[in-house]
């Protein structure tokens, strides 16, 4: 009935589900924070396991021989390229700013300049377990709604 729709309901709900897995994970380890829902950056990576789980679902509904297949794998290795490798750039270029700003105390206004958020990307470990997560839930979803 709506089978040409999951290649896209089913990478939304393991990406939806993978970001609450997070947070839970997240909570275990530092508490309830409600404001961490929509953190990025920890275990697992949700940006990977929606590139993943995309990536395999328009291979298991188009199959693994399509011009489609080849988009949706390219699409998830720059996805899994910026998770891992270029938002950890920004996270290191955060940390310099903020040391060339705490040894500048008293000569520029720390409420002009905030504290930027130095983890913004993801860990290898992070993203790894992500694509894992986001190609296990896929297979599950696929395999409860054939």
């Amino acid at each position: 009935m709506f089978e040409p729709y999951l290649v896209v309901i089913i990478p939304v709900v393991v990406g939806i589900g993978t970001q609450a897995l997070k947070f839970v994970i997240f909570t275990a380890r530092n508490g309830w924070k409600p404001e961490y829902m929509f953190t990025h950056g920890h275990m697992p990576s949700a940006h990977t396991a929606f590139a993943v789980s995309l990536a395999t679902a328009v291979g298991w509904y188009e199959g693994y021989h399509s011009g489609v297949f080849a988009v949706a794998l390219a699409l998830a290795f720059i996805l899994v390229d910026d998770a891992a490798r270029i938002r950890m750039y920004l996270g290191d270029q955060g940390r310099y700013l903020n040391m060339l700003i705490a040894q500048m105390k008293g000569v520029v206004d720390e409420e002009q300049f905030p504290r930027l958020k130095e983890r913004v990307g993801h860990r290898v470990s992070e993203v790894v377990v992500g694509a894992i997560v986001g190609f296990a839930a896929t297979m599950a979803l696929v395999s409860l709604f054939t």
